[in-house]
Protein backbone atom coordinates (compact mmCIF):
# COMPACT_ATOMS: atom_id res chain seq x y z
CA UNK A 1 0.00 0.00 0.00
CA UNK A 2 1.25 3.54 -0.81
CA UNK A 3 1.96 5.61 1.74
CA UNK A 4 3.11 9.45 2.27
CA UNK A 5 6.12 8.09 3.76
CA UNK A 6 6.74 5.71 1.02
CA UNK A 7 6.26 8.94 -1.35
CA UNK A 8 8.80 11.31 0.74
CA UNK A 9 11.48 8.86 0.15
CA UNK A 10 11.64 8.02 -3.24
CA UNK A 11 13.80 9.89 -5.93
CA UNK A 12 11.85 12.64 -7.98
CA UNK A 13 10.12 11.44 -11.20
CA UNK A 14 10.22 7.14 -10.09
CA UNK A 15 8.27 5.25 -11.62
CA UNK A 16 7.17 3.32 -8.92
CA UNK A 17 4.16 1.10 -10.52
CA UNK A 18 3.26 -0.48 -13.92
CA UNK A 19 0.42 -3.13 -15.36
CA UNK A 20 -1.99 -3.75 -17.81
CA UNK A 21 -5.52 -3.83 -17.37
CA UNK A 22 -8.94 -4.16 -19.65
CA UNK A 23 -10.99 -2.20 -16.89
CA UNK A 24 -13.80 -0.14 -19.31
CA UNK A 25 -13.16 3.28 -16.67
CA UNK A 26 -10.35 3.70 -18.95
CA UNK A 27 -10.90 2.15 -22.30
CA UNK A 28 -12.41 -0.07 -24.39
CA UNK A 29 -9.37 -1.77 -25.13
CA UNK A 30 -6.73 -3.23 -22.82
CA UNK A 31 -4.23 -0.38 -21.69
CA UNK A 32 -0.45 -0.52 -19.84
CA UNK A 33 -0.30 2.09 -17.32
CA UNK A 34 2.37 3.45 -15.05
CA UNK A 35 2.39 5.87 -11.60
CA UNK A 36 4.68 8.15 -10.99
CA UNK A 37 5.91 10.29 -8.27
CA UNK A 38 6.46 14.31 -9.52
CA UNK A 39 9.25 16.11 -10.41
CA UNK A 40 9.24 18.54 -7.13
CA UNK A 41 6.65 18.22 -4.17
CA UNK A 42 5.63 14.50 -3.43
CA UNK A 43 2.54 13.92 -5.58
CA UNK A 44 2.12 11.46 -7.96
CA UNK A 45 -0.24 10.91 -10.45
CA UNK A 46 -1.11 7.41 -12.99
CA UNK A 47 -1.01 7.43 -17.13
CA UNK A 48 -2.08 5.32 -19.06
CA UNK A 49 -2.49 4.27 -23.27
CA UNK A 50 -2.75 1.26 -25.48
CA UNK A 51 -0.85 -1.22 -24.52
CA UNK A 52 1.14 -1.61 -27.52
CA UNK A 53 3.03 1.93 -26.49
CA UNK A 54 6.52 1.53 -24.69
CA UNK A 55 6.40 2.60 -21.14
CA UNK A 56 8.67 5.50 -21.58
CA UNK A 57 5.59 6.91 -24.72
CA UNK A 58 2.88 6.73 -21.88
CA UNK A 59 5.21 8.60 -19.84
CA UNK A 60 5.58 11.31 -21.96
CA UNK A 61 2.01 11.14 -24.16
CA UNK A 62 -0.53 9.16 -22.07
CA UNK A 63 -4.10 10.41 -20.42
CA UNK A 64 -3.93 10.62 -16.53
CA UNK A 65 -6.45 8.99 -14.80
CA UNK A 66 -8.92 10.99 -13.03
CA UNK A 67 -11.09 8.14 -11.66
CA UNK A 68 -11.09 7.47 -7.66
CA UNK A 69 -11.99 4.19 -7.93
CA UNK A 70 -9.65 3.21 -10.71
CA UNK A 71 -6.56 5.04 -9.14
CA UNK A 72 -7.22 3.22 -5.51
CA UNK A 73 -7.83 -0.07 -7.42
CA UNK A 74 -4.48 0.24 -9.35
CA UNK A 75 -1.85 1.79 -6.89
CA UNK A 76 -3.77 0.72 -3.56
CA UNK A 77 -2.66 3.83 -1.41
CA UNK A 78 -3.76 5.25 2.31
CA UNK A 79 -5.51 8.34 2.39
CA UNK A 80 -2.76 10.86 3.07
CA UNK A 81 -0.88 9.79 -0.29
CA UNK A 82 -4.40 9.62 -2.13
CA UNK A 83 -5.08 13.67 -1.32
CA UNK A 84 -1.34 13.96 -3.24
CA UNK A 85 -2.78 12.66 -6.40
CA UNK A 86 -2.40 15.19 -8.97
CA UNK A 87 -5.73 16.22 -10.40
Amino acid sequence: MLTLQMLKDMPSGTIFATGVTTDPRLYREEVKWLAKRGEGFHDWAIYYHLSNMSLDAIEREGDKCFTKEVIKELVPCDDEAFKLYRK
